[in-house]
């Protein structure tokens, strides 16, 4: 695992399981539905308990609708190692002209603004819409990265970071972060 500091907290870069992560929240690639599915979002639902993950999902869907993209919101986490789950919802690339950096990037600060108004101080990103979204990877990375510096800055939480789950995905990311911190 590689780390930086930043400002007051430090950001953190892991190859790995995000849903074994010792962290106070980690963060799920979520639908709009907040219905489960595969990829990260699969794994954080059967590693928190599916009936008690959907449950506390519906419930949220039944009041306030689908959730918008670069929207987020909070569960507990369950059975999950993490106190919390984060769910926020990544844009489906569509070659850059629909506003996905802006969504991306929101999907990024609004799950840190939601750590923060939570007192969460440590938290866990997969690399939202770089699965079945398309998201291209290299630009993910710099997006995602430059939003967890401004919020380390910012004070928001005292350590953010990235889990990729293959080695690949950890060398782009690894990458970009030395052109960003």
């Amino acid at each position: 695992m590689q780390r930086w500091k930043i400002g007051s907290g430090h950001l953190f870069i892991r190859q790995g399981d995000i849903t074994t992560l010792e962290v106070d929240t980690i963060v799920n690639a979520a639908n709009p539905q907040l219905a489960g599915g595969g990829g990260v979002d699969g794994a954080i639902h059967r590693a928190a308990g599916a009936d008690k993950l959907q449950q506390a999902c519906r419930a949220i869907v039944a009041v306030m609708g689908e959730l918008p993209t670069g929207e987020a919101i909070i569960t507990p986490g369950f059975d999950l190692t993490a106190r919390y789950i984060i769910h926020t919802v990544g844009p489906i690339w569509n070659g850059g002209s629909n506003h996905e950096p802006e969504l991306l990037e929101n999907a990024y600060r609004n799950s840190l603004q939601i750590a923060h108004e939570n007192n969460l101080s440590t938290i866990a990103f997969p690399a939202i819409s770089c699965g079945v979204y398309g998201y291209p990877v290299e630009e993910a990375a710099h997006i995602a990265l430059s939003a967890l510096k401004e919020g380390l800055e910012a004070g928001l939480v005292a350590e953010a970071g990235m889990v990729l789950h293959d080695q690949a995905a950890h060398e782009i990311w690894h990458a970009a972060a030395k052109n960003i911190v």
